[in-house]
């Protein structure tokens, strides 16, 4: 039984009394992410070094406290939303730019800093950090490397894991441990690599070295209409296919399109079925030569509108249409609910009519924004909690979507990670043994299972067990006796 009153003094005694959330209203503020699911927690603890995150780990095994690590809370799939009495460690507050070394290609942050906020900083000396998710100006470095999460410019580059050179994480028993080095290539196993993407469920990080890159010397920047899905989806496969990878490649269906330039006014086509967002970068004769080509290619699916960024602030209006694309849809119903499954670039045409095909089956609007260059789908169903029976369709709707592509040949998530929302859907793409690997792997890090649980595997997943949940939509039962009741928002 979790001494919660216990807990609360020691980590007042530790953090100060301003940095520990014990009244209802501030705990139901840390009750979420971005997700549909609301759970509920015991504590909130916002610890400002590494040392008060040991403190708040230790105090939890202490009192038998189960640890929820947080960062922005932008995560999408309920990885950080916290079940039953929990103590949510919320890295916000450790906002440090530590150390940046151009001439090693890294820099040292905490967890808490805002990845626009590292790429600004970065951006001031030539440099810049690749990621960059949607959520930019608010996502956090540390929950991108627990959700290993990507963005337009991952198709060139690479995601978050690419970029992670090391990791300074405080385990489940409080100590403090280094996976990765700053040298290219640590001796033994990647252990940095199990962790980004782990979505803390291993331990708590407070420390990141991440690679940097220069800033390349030209950027061209371009935006196509077209008057089908189609023809769209299919010159994102032509543009690969002749021998371009762009640095990004954005695909943008007529809803999503409209819903952005009624926010952004940046210009693009409302008349267009779709669009694509094209952008190279690299020496100003191969941008020249990149550009050549995947006009090319645009012009042999019919592109019935061309545009190119004729300057910084040009490139950067339409960049802020696409980044404001999950903002901007509220324009067409309160709530949306959206899955981000992987499929093969050539299934994009195929996946797409099912996906439209599945949302007039179940009667509800579905807009697509997306990264097309990795085949990382976003369909996102906008409706209204209000309506009676609204959520039981939407959520029917995105299970056909899950298992469309993973018929396909796709992958669960890209970048969003598995949380509570997709990890009963885990059986989808992993055996038993395959699931009962991970669980072990897990409990080697936290033999006591108080890491973020029940998130990821599904429930039955466990070390030395092969009973495993049959694949499923939703929260599992044994979760939803510890959410509180309207927990889908």
């Amino acid at each position: 039984m979790a001494d919660v009153d216990a807990a609360r003094r020691e980590l007042e005694a530790a953090l100060g009394p301003d940095a520990v959330i014990a009244d209802p209203l501030g705990r139901r503020l840390y009750a979420r992410d971005a997700s549909m699911v609301e759970g509920g927690c015991a504590l909130v603890a916002l610890p400002t070094t590494a040392e008060q995150v040991q403190a708040c780990v230790r105090a939890a095994a202490t009192y038998g406290l189960p640890v929820v690590p947080r960062g922005s809370g932008t995560g999408l799939a309920g990885g950080a939303t916290p079940i039953g009495d929990s103590l949510v460690v919320a890295t916000a507050r450790m906002t440090r730019i530590v150390e940046v070394r151009p001439e090693d290609r890294l820099a040292w942050v905490e967890p808490g800093v805002p990845n626009l906020d590292l790429a600004n900083h970065l951006r001031t000396r030539g440099w810049t950090f690749a990621p960059d998710p949607s959520s930019q100006q608010t996502s956090s470095i540390g929950g991108n490397v627990n959700t290993n999460a990507g963005g337009p410019h991952c198709l060139a580059y690479g995601v978050t894991s690419a970029h992670v050179l090391a990791v300074d994480m405080v385990m489940a028993d409080g100590s403090l441990e280094r996976f990765g080095a700053e040298g290219p290539e640590a001796p033994g196993y990647d252990l940095r690599g199990v962790i980004v993407g782990s979505e803390g469920t291993l331990g708590v990080v407070t420390r990141v070295c991440v690679r940097i890159l220069p800033v390349p010397p030209a950027v061209r920047t371009m935006l196509f209409g077209f008057d089908s899905v189609d023809a769209c989806a299919a010159t994102v496969s032509a543009i690969i296919a002749g021998g371009v990878v762009p640095a990004a490649l954005e695909m943008m269906d007529r809803g999503i399109v409209r819903a952005v330039e009624n926010f952004a006014h940046a210009g693009y086509p409302v008349d267009a079925a779709a669009v694509l967002l094209v952008e190279v970068d690299g020496t100003e004769a191969g941008v020249t030569e990149q550009t050549r080509r995947v006009e090319e290619a645009a012009a042999d699916h019919g592109v019935s509108s061309v545009r190119i960024a004729a300057d910084e602030t040009e490139r950067a209006g339409l960049w802020k249409g696409r980044k404001s694309a999950f903002g901007a849809i509220a324009q067409i119903a309160p709530h949306y609910h959206l899955h981000d499954c992987v499929v093969p670039r050539t299934k994009l045409v195929e996946v797409m009519r099912g996906v439209y095909a599945i949302a007039e089956h179940h009667g509800l609007i579905v807009t697509n924004v997306f990264h097309a260059g990795d085949g990382n789908l976003h369909p996102l169903f906008s409706f209204d909690r209000s309506v009676p029976g609204t959520l039981e369709r939407v959520l029917r709707a995105s299970d056909e979507v899950v298992r469309l592509c993973v018929d396909a040949g796709g992958a669960l998530s890209g970048e969003h990670g598995i949380g509570l929302e997709k990890r009963d859907f885990m059986p989808l793409v992993f055996t038993d043994e395959d699931l009962e690997a991970q669980a072990c792997l897990r409990s080697s890090f936290d033999p006591d299972g108080r890491m973020n649980p029940r998130k990821v595997l599904p429930d039955g997943a466990r070390c030395g067990e092969f009973a495993v949940a049959a694949a499923g939509s939703g929260v599992a039962a044994a979760d939803a006796a510890d959410l509180p009741e309207g927990s889908w928002i």
